[in-house]
Protein backbone atom coordinates (compact mmCIF):
# COMPACT_ATOMS: atom_id res chain seq x y z
CA UNK A 1 0.00 0.00 0.00
CA UNK A 2 3.25 2.47 0.71
CA UNK A 3 5.84 2.86 -1.61
CA UNK A 4 9.66 3.66 -0.89
CA UNK A 5 9.36 6.98 -0.65
CA UNK A 6 7.46 6.67 2.46
CA UNK A 7 3.81 7.60 1.16
CA UNK A 8 0.57 6.14 1.66
CA UNK A 9 -2.12 5.64 -0.44
CA UNK A 10 -5.08 6.06 1.29
CA UNK A 11 -8.01 3.95 -0.55
CA UNK A 12 -11.82 4.68 -0.30
CA UNK A 13 -14.22 1.79 0.78
CA UNK A 14 -15.79 2.46 -2.74
CA UNK A 15 -12.73 1.24 -4.55
CA UNK A 16 -12.16 -1.75 -3.06
CA UNK A 17 -14.24 -4.70 -4.38
CA UNK A 18 -17.95 -5.78 -3.34
CA UNK A 19 -16.33 -9.30 -1.55
CA UNK A 20 -14.10 -6.94 0.36
CA UNK A 21 -16.36 -4.28 1.38
CA UNK A 22 -19.15 -6.83 2.34
CA UNK A 23 -15.51 -9.17 4.66
CA UNK A 24 -14.95 -5.48 6.35
CA UNK A 25 -18.45 -4.82 7.71
CA UNK A 26 -18.79 -8.46 8.28
CA UNK A 27 -15.87 -8.75 10.82
CA UNK A 28 -16.75 -5.39 12.03
CA UNK A 29 -19.74 -6.20 13.27
CA UNK A 30 -18.42 -9.33 14.74
CA UNK A 31 -15.93 -7.21 16.59
CA UNK A 32 -18.79 -5.46 17.80
CA UNK A 33 -20.21 -8.37 19.18
CA UNK A 34 -17.26 -8.91 20.93
CA UNK A 35 -16.94 -5.65 22.60
CA UNK A 36 -20.50 -6.04 23.71
CA UNK A 37 -19.90 -9.49 25.08
CA UNK A 38 -17.00 -7.94 27.34
CA UNK A 39 -18.73 -5.15 28.72
CA UNK A 40 -21.64 -7.66 29.84
CA UNK A 41 -19.26 -9.92 31.56
CA UNK A 42 -17.54 -7.31 33.51
CA UNK A 43 -14.26 -8.48 32.20
CA UNK A 44 -12.29 -5.14 33.21
CA UNK A 45 -13.97 -5.52 36.79
CA UNK A 46 -13.38 -8.88 37.13
CA UNK A 47 -9.52 -8.29 35.31
CA UNK A 48 -8.92 -5.43 38.31
CA UNK A 49 -9.68 -7.70 41.39
CA UNK A 50 -7.16 -10.17 40.05
CA UNK A 51 -4.41 -7.95 39.42
CA UNK A 52 -4.99 -6.16 42.61
CA UNK A 53 -3.60 -8.54 45.62
CA UNK A 54 -5.35 -5.30 48.13
CA UNK A 55 -8.75 -5.50 46.64
CA UNK A 56 -8.68 -9.14 45.84
CA UNK A 57 -7.74 -10.04 49.82
CA UNK A 58 -10.25 -7.22 51.26
CA UNK A 59 -13.08 -8.45 49.36
CA UNK A 60 -12.98 -12.40 49.98
CA UNK A 61 -12.32 -11.26 53.92
CA UNK A 62 -15.46 -9.06 53.78
CA UNK A 63 -16.96 -12.23 51.79
CA UNK A 64 -15.64 -14.89 54.88
CA UNK A 65 -17.05 -12.64 57.30
CA UNK A 66 -20.35 -12.66 55.68
CA UNK A 67 -20.53 -15.88 55.25
CA UNK A 68 -19.69 -16.98 58.64
CA UNK A 69 -21.91 -14.23 60.44
CA UNK A 70 -25.14 -15.70 58.11
CA UNK A 71 -24.45 -18.89 59.16
CA UNK A 72 -24.28 -17.98 62.79
CA UNK A 73 -28.01 -15.99 62.16
CA UNK A 74 -29.00 -18.88 60.58
CA UNK A 75 -28.08 -21.78 62.70
CA UNK A 76 -29.54 -19.64 65.78
CA UNK A 77 -32.89 -18.62 64.54
CA UNK A 78 -33.75 -22.92 63.00
CA UNK A 79 -32.60 -23.83 66.63
CA UNK A 80 -34.74 -21.31 68.46
CA UNK A 81 -37.26 -22.14 66.44
CA UNK A 82 -37.31 -26.11 66.73
CA UNK A 83 -36.71 -25.65 70.35
CA UNK A 84 -39.83 -23.67 70.66
CA UNK A 85 -41.88 -26.01 68.33
CA UNK A 86 -40.31 -29.12 70.29
CA UNK A 87 -41.30 -27.40 73.94
CA UNK A 88 -45.35 -27.10 72.38
CA UNK A 89 -45.14 -31.07 72.35
CA UNK A 90 -44.05 -31.67 76.12
CA UNK A 91 -47.73 -32.51 76.87
CA UNK A 92 -47.74 -35.47 74.46
CA UNK A 93 -47.71 -38.83 76.15
CA UNK A 94 -44.60 -40.76 74.88
CA UNK A 95 -42.94 -37.67 73.24
CA UNK A 96 -43.26 -35.39 76.02
CA UNK A 97 -41.34 -37.53 78.82
CA UNK A 98 -38.45 -37.76 76.61
CA UNK A 99 -38.19 -33.83 75.63
CA UNK A 100 -39.61 -33.22 79.11
CA UNK A 101 -35.75 -35.34 80.38
CA UNK A 102 -33.72 -33.21 77.68
CA UNK A 103 -35.33 -30.33 79.45
CA UNK A 104 -34.25 -30.89 82.76
CA UNK A 105 -30.71 -31.94 81.37
CA UNK A 106 -30.59 -28.70 79.80
CA UNK A 107 -31.90 -26.41 82.65
CA UNK A 108 -29.37 -28.26 85.16
CA UNK A 109 -26.16 -27.57 83.12
CA UNK A 110 -27.05 -23.85 81.87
Amino acid sequence: MGDAGGNTKRYEVEEHPFELRHEVKRLNARLDKIADSLEKSEFKDILENYTNPKKRIITNLMAGISRGLGLSLGTFVILGLLGYILSLFLNVPVIGEYLGEIKKYIDANS
